[in-house]
């Protein structure tokens, strides 16, 4: 095995790097930076398009397999409780056995475990093969980054990674249509089905093109009681992050699963210094640039991902729009996304990171302002202005975070960064739904016994009341069968302008958030490490 050590750039941030000492990619197919990339994007619209797809087939599987409103929970929160918890893991053992070996495991997994769960007769099933999907999805998605990092010179990687999270963010926008589409016209089924030919396609690409790397001094051994303080930890974290909006902020049980967690993280950073070789050297901390990204990431993704979840009940409950509609009136946040990725990547290798995450951050936080004055007659052009706004600021975030993350971490650690990088996304997705949930919550809780007695309504009983609140906070209007129409029309209007509320308060407080996020932006560099990968040996 030929190997190359890490390269130590110097000089100024934020200058352009120097042309990367790696070889020039060759003729053939095996190992080419541009058929990599190609191959691992096949791989990684899978898990993306999964974490999307899947909540327009729930009512369908509901319905199919007599499942309760809780089993159904259980598809979505299985698949993310094992993907978050495992993604740190997923990537050291791509550090340890190599990424395309992962990668290609990864894949098999994945694509076999959405074929059983359309195979599946059972909810039981459909839950246990969701979290063998997200098992799976954690072996793909750190790898994915690993090899991209790896094969590309450094004055390419950021392009790399533009277009990489161009595919993530078109996979996970355009989920819903065509989810939707599938569930309408063929069945709940295909929705899972529909990866088994993509994974075989990513399967034949990966054996073909994908060439495994590993640095000199890449980990030879496997830190267990590490592994399992952490996943314990991070299992926690999530679990009561997921169950918080059920059990309540105040909740005993809440407070003890997150102070579980933080004594978890507490005997993992104890233990992770004592011993010879970490799971996540906490060394890489020491790095404000790469401590900057994870943090930009986390605050990226509470602003997105918990505003965006309530823009689908307000596209849906509010303005009555099909799954479908909805997810094309996404389209203008979907195209900025796909057009801004490779165009932030070409500017964070000219310009470095700073200013596009600065920017990115700042167009972000005036978006979520945007989206918190929707009213209940706000014409489509007006959010598609929002919607766009929105995914021109998020396409540097996501590139350029990445690229901090990855970039300032050893080469031989790159699996831990990748799975870094999305751990924190995940923890930022679900801190997002459950703080802005509660905003929500608390909003709704406020407002709709006045604007139910403002408007002359019967009274309410507390049971009905609380239900009627239940249904307000995702933008239904807790209307009885047989109420007159005169009648629910005026339910109606104060249902959806109570939620018009509440959304408008979260919506500012991810403003507020990605406001926050664009002095954490200020605080990163070009990744010091970026230039070890092109010149790494081949296995």
């Amino acid at each position: 095995m030929t190997s190359q050590t890490t390269v130590d750039t110097t000089g100024p941030a934020d200058k352009a790097p120097p042309a990367a000492s790696g070889p020039t990619p060759g003729k053939g197919l095996r190992g080419h930076p541009w058929y990599t990339l190609f191959t691992v994007a096949v791989g990684v619209m899978m898990v993306a398009l999964d974490g999307t797809i899947v909540a327009i087939a729930n009512p369908a599987i509901q319905k199919d397999l007599n499942a309760s409103f809780a089993d159904v929970q259980w598809i979505t929160n299985g698949y993310f409780l094992a993907l978050a918890v495992t993604l740190i893991t997923a990537g050291k053992l791509g550090d340890r056995f190599g990424h395309r070996q992962t990668f290609l495991i990864g894949v098999v997994g994945f694509a076999a475990a959405s074929g059983a769960i359309g195979l599946s007769d059972s909810i039981a099933f459909v839950v246990v093969f969701r979290v063998l999907q997200g098992l799976f999805g954690a072996l793909l998605m750190p790898a994915a980054l690993g090899l991209l990092r790896a094969t590309f010179p450094a004055e390419k990687l950021n392009m790399a990674i533009g277009i990489w999270g161009m595919v993530i963010g078109a996979s996970t926008a355009g989920g819903p249509i065509l989810g939707g589409v599938l569930v309408e016209h063929v069945s709940w089924q295909s929705v899972f089905f529909i990866n088994v030919p993509v994974g075989i396609i990513a399967v034949v690409l990966g054996v073909v093109i994908l060439t495994d790397h590993r640095a000199e001094n890449a980990p030879r051994s496997f830190d267990l009681p590490g592994i399992a303080l952490l996943s314990g930890a991070m299992f926690c974290l999530v679990w009561a992050l997921i169950k918080a909006p059920e059990w309540g902020w105040g909740d005993a049980l809440t407070w003890s699963f997150l102070a579980v967690s933080v004594l978890g993280f507490g005997l993992f950073a104890f233990w992770e210094n004592r011993v010879s070789e970490p799971l996540i050297p906490l060394g890489l901390f020491r790095s404000v640039a790469l401590s900057a990204g994870v943090v930009l990431m986390v605050l990226m993704a509470i602003a997105f991902m918990g505003g965006l979840f309530f823009v689908t009940f307000y596209l849906q409950n509010v303005h009555g729009m099909s799954p479908i509609d909805a997810g094309l009136h996404l389209l203008p946040l979907t195209g900025m996304m796909i057009v801004g990725s490779p165009l932030a990547g070409a500017m964070i290798t000219k310009t470095g990171p700073r200013i596009p995450l600065a920017g990115g951050m700042a167009l972000t936080a005036i978006a979520m302002f945007g989206v918190s004055t929707l009213e209940t007659d706000t014409s489509s052009g007006l959010m598609s202005i929002w919607f766009a706004l929105l995914g021109l600021g998020l396409a540097p975030v996501m590139v350029g975070a990445t690229e901090v993350i990855v970039g300032n971490a050893p080469m031989e650690l790159s699996g831990v960064a990748g799975g870094l990088q999305q751990a924190a996304m995940q923890i930022g997705g679900s801190l997002g739904t459950a703080v802005l949930g509660a905003v929500m919550a608390s909003k709704v809780d406020g407002d709709l016994a006045g604007n139910w007695a403002d408007a002359g309504l019967p009274q309410l009983t507390p049971v009905q009341f609380d239900q009627a609140k239940e249904a307000v906070q995702v933008g239904a209007a807790p209307v009885a069968p047989g109420t007159p129409p005169e009648l629910a029309e005026k339910i109606t209007g104060v249902a959806h302008d109570t939620f018009i509320s509440g959304m408008s308060l979260a919506s500012l407080v991810a403003a507020g958030v990605a406001f926050v996020a664009i002095f954490v932006a200020f605080l990163t560099k070009r990744g010091a490490n970026a230039e070890a990968g092109a010149g790494v040996g081949h296995i």
